[in-house]
């Protein structure tokens, strides 16, 4: 849900600590990320529900997914076997991997309106180019909010 309501590199979400989370301007602060370079992605309210829960219940003590041992971060190889592990509970057959979600994110963030800027942003490209191949013909509105917000009290309301 982290990945694709920010738009994470599998690489980012191990990566995070508690303090990464910065609940008065809605962003997450990913640290040395693609580039060594630091960066704030939008947080989703829905995600941040469930990140306080899983807090709440796990309390980590330095890494919010710490590995097994607790002191190194969950490994990249984890963090892709639950997306897989995920993937087949739901009986998802489409292919493609973990990363998908970030594509996703950066489609979702285009179609809900956001501008082709403040993607490039959140998503932490250097180059304009990179984020160009989300888009078509999009035009840009002001507003942005996570896609996971967006479609999910489209769900809310349906269920």
């Amino acid at each position: 849900m982290l990945i694709y309501s920010s738009g994470l590199r599998v690489s980012e979400i191990s990566k995070l600590i508690p303090s990464d989370i910065i609940r008065d301007k809605m962003r997450l602060k990913i640290r040395c990320s693609k580039g060594n370079k630091d960066r704030y992605t939008i947080l989703s309210h829905i995600c941040l529900k469930y990140l306080e829960k899983y807090y709440k219940t796990y309390k980590p003590e330095y890494w919010l997914f710490p590995g097994k041992k607790g002191k190194n971060p969950i490994s990249i190889r984890a963090v892709q076997h639950a997306y897989y592990k995920a993937k087949e509970n739901a009986g998802i057959i489409h292919e493609g991997g973990i990363h998908t979600l970030r594509h996703s994110f950066a489609t979702h963030c285009l179609e809900t309106g956001m501008g082709i800027f403040q993607l490039q942003k959140f998503l932490g490209h250097k180059c304009l180019k990179t984020t160009l191949q989300y888009v078509q013909l999009q035009e840009e509105n002001i507003i942005a909010r996570s896609p996971l917000d967006v479609y999910g009290q489209k769900l809310k309301g349906n269920g």
